[in-house]
């Protein structure tokens, strides 16, 4: 069994992504060109993503063993391009530099039920981290890497359901109800915890239908396992950041009215 992706996939993603980061960088150099801010960070952001994305399709770790390249494809295209490419906020780029028409299409695409369910954090680590369990729990990864098509779409579930993760739990787009950061660290933490024992779990026992040896398992699953960590730590640190920086601005604003209320109060007869 081997762990390579089908060409035409490969191509397709590679070539999506490059032109996808070039009109990125393009839009936010029009922005700043106008006199908005744009920060510099964001286009560093999409670029690296780009091309994680990119090495990770590509596979230039194919002399690794099956399944530990397999899950460096993984972690790559499920879990780090996802992180990168959202932290850069493309959304919002587009929502500021799109033509007019386009840009109530976005508007009223982002404030639409069935465009912004998928994308609430309980619903997009379902998607995600059952698709994972899925796919490894049963025999859809031997059965994929016998079917170019099957594989293909996998793949294609892994990238999107990653982004779709990313985008809900980090929630830095405009979208229709933005999610409380309770839920989004609850999600975050019941989702790390599926992701590690999956992890755990492949230590021990292959996926069904598959050959891997022992030391290729091994290994795979650490990089699944300390990989992962290091992608939901950083999704944790973004979140609490937001959350930190949200409770200093409620402070602000009830230490505002705190004073305008004693400034009311002493000005009274």
């Amino acid at each position: 069994m081997t762990s390579a992706l089908p060409a035409p996939f490969t191509v397709a993603v590679a070539t999506a992504t490059v032109l996808g980061c070039l009109a990125y960088l393009t839009a936010a150099a029009r922005l700043r060109a106008r006199g908005d801010a744009w920060p510099y960070g964001r286009d560093a952001l999409v670029a690296a993503g780009g091309a994680v994305l990119v090495a990770g399709v590509a596979e230039p770790w194919g002399t690794a063993p099956p399944f530990t390249a397999h899950m460096l494809t993984h972690l790559c295209v499920g879990m780090l391009a996802p992180l990168l490419l959202v932290l850069g906020r493309p959304l919002t780029l587009l929502l500021r530099t799109a033509p007019v028409p386009l840009r109530r299409g976005l508007v009223a695409l982002t404030r639409s039920r069935w465009a912004t369910v998928p994308a609430l954090p309980p619903v997009a680590a379902l998607l995600d981290f059952g698709g994972l369990w899925l796919l490894y729990r049963t025999p859809l990864l031997s059965v994929s890497h016998h079917s170019p098509w099957l594989n293909t779409l996998v793949h294609v579930h892994i990238l999107l359901a990653g982004v779709l993760f990313s985008f809900g739990v980090l929630a830095l787009d405009p979208v229709r109800h933005r999610p409380g950061y309770g839920l989004r660290a609850v999600v975050l933490l019941t989702a790390g915890t599926a992701h590690a024992v999956l992890a755990k779990s492949l230590y021990a026992a292959g996926p069904p239908g598959t050959s891997f040896g022992t030391a290729d398992l091994h290994l795979a699953s650490q990089v699944m396992y300390y990989g992962g960590d290091a992608v939901e730590l950083a999704l944790a640190a973004v979140v609490a950041w937001q959350w930190y920086r949200a409770g200093g601005r409620a402070l602000r604003r009830a230490g505002r009215a705190g004073a305008g209320g004693a400034a009311a109060a002493a000005t009274r007869p």
